[in-house]
């Protein structure tokens, strides 16, 4: 497995793709609809898509590429942004939904596979992907019923990211305390940087900050039981995670709601920031020469009872809609995404992108991304994400405004837990 492959050999590997896959149909439009032109024909099969940059586009297309040629069935792609595709999904998968569809793992999954909007594909488990996955990984697949619903691909996880350019420069070492973060966070003001790169005008990237800590405060079992309904967000144990977000927002670029995430990866790019909680993605936006530079550590321990080792780790897969137009090439397809061969020419045209296959060779990763597999492998629990650990309304109607309404006032703690959990109630009824 080589990812995020170098130099000339990695070209002419990717050419040789580019001539098996063939160039693949990939249409954007403006809302999220099935494509229609040949539903229903044998030999077609259709796909609904959220990969949308440049990256992503190139990889699904080399893949079903691969899947057309070995099968002799053409895939029609509708692709369309991420942001856009979870706005609509809910309507989408209500109507006629394409045969196949990337989503997400965890409680997106099950919420549909609850709802009957997503097909079984625990054949295609039983048949292809025996041993394939950790247990984790297939119960973030799995709905409460114990069958499986979504097949795996990759996986972009979260971490604290640095320059190690920057950390060498100034004798700084990467943390693993509270403590020794915080004096981290110090020593960095004191040399000029702002310690945190920090931009959530988009408003969901404050989750993962208060994912984080509330991981490391009250622990894997509590947080998913929080994002679940089963415990009050007006409590010490959720107070508490705000004192502590209270506690590090002057280490934080200040006014970040004014700020995007894009423009917070740059200021980390730019050696402006010294450090910013991001998802893999923030690879995106680096020079292809400036990424051997980029390196990361876990959030760190703030309970030595608690721990670091859960971590947010969402994973990205394919569901089958509930009423295929197709629906055995559905199956072969959703099935071929989750292949080892799929896996290892996804995760090596983008960069944001890791294997969650446990066969994957991983002798040619790059530092920064062995670094990461062997956190994932280490990990005692992996979380998703909180818009996807949670309700979709929950998360979008009342966190997103939460989460922004602290940033703005964080001495208001008591009445915002207080709001969050009248609101809570009234979604998930309890």
């Amino acid at each position: 497995m080589h990812h995020r492959p170098t130099g000339p050999p990695a070209l002419g590997r990717r050419a040789l793709l580019r001539g098996l896959a063939g160039a693949a149909a990939l249409t954007a439009v403006p809302g999220l609809a099935a494509c229609g032109s040949r539903r229903g024909d044998p030999g077609v099969v259709t796909m609904g898509s959220n990969r949308a940059n440049d990256a992503q586009r190139e990889a699904v297309g080399e893949i079903t590429g691969l899947w057309e040629a070995d099968s002799g069935i053409n895939v029609e792609l509708n692709t369309i942004d991420s942001t856009s595709f979870q706005e609509s999904i809910n309507n989408y998968l209500q109507g006629t939904p394409d045969d196949v569809i990337a989503w997400f793992a965890g409680y997106r999954t099950r919420f549909f596979a609850e709802r009957g909007l997503i097909s079984d594909v625990s054949r295609v488990w039983d048949e292809r992907f025996q041993g394939a996955f950790t247990d984790q990984v297939r119960d973030l697949c799995s709905a409460p019923d114990g069958r499986q619903y979504m097949v795996p691909d990759s996986t972009a996880p979260w971490a604290v990211f640095y320059l190690k350019s920057v950390f060498e420069e100034h004798g700084y070492e990467e943390p693993a305390t509270r403590e020794e973060f915080v004096e981290l966070c110090e020593r960095m003001r004191e040399d000029g940087f702002e310690p945190l790169a920090y931009g959530v005008r988009e408003g969901w990237p404050a989750m993962g900050t208060f994912d984080h800590l509330n991981l490391r405060i009250n622990g894997p079992e509590f947080h998913m039981g929080l994002l679940d309904g089963e415990h009050s967000w007006d409590s010490p144990d959720v107070r508490s995670v705000f004192g502590a977000w209270a506690e590090l927002l002057p280490h934080h670029q200040a006014a970040p709601l004014g700020r995007g995430i894009n423009e917070a990866q740059t200021a980390l790019v730019r050696g402006e920031a010294g450090m910013m909680l991001c998802g893999l993605f923030l690879t995106h936006v680096f020079p292809e020469d400036q990424l051997a530079d980029l390196d990361c550590f876990a959030f760190p321990e703030f309970d030595p009872e608690i721990g670091a080792d859960a971590m947010e780790t969402p994973i990205d897969g394919f569901m089958v809609s509930a009423d295929p137009r197709n629906p055995e090439a559905a199956m072969d397809l959703v099935g071929h995404m989750g292949t080892l061969r799929s896996q290892e020419i996804y995760t090596a045209i983008d960069p944001q992108a890791l294997p969650v296959h446990q066969d994957a060779d991983t002798s040619g990763l790059t530092e920064l991304d062995a670094k990461i597999m062997k956190m994932i492998a280490d990990a005692g629990a992996l979380t998703q994400y909180m818009d996807r650990d949670t309700r979709p309304d929950f998360a979008s109607v009342v966190m997103i405004p939460a989460l922004q309404r602290f940033l703005r006032r964080p001495d208001d703690i008591a009445d915002l837990t207080a709001s969050i959990q009248r609101q809570k109630v009234s979604i998930f009824g309890r």
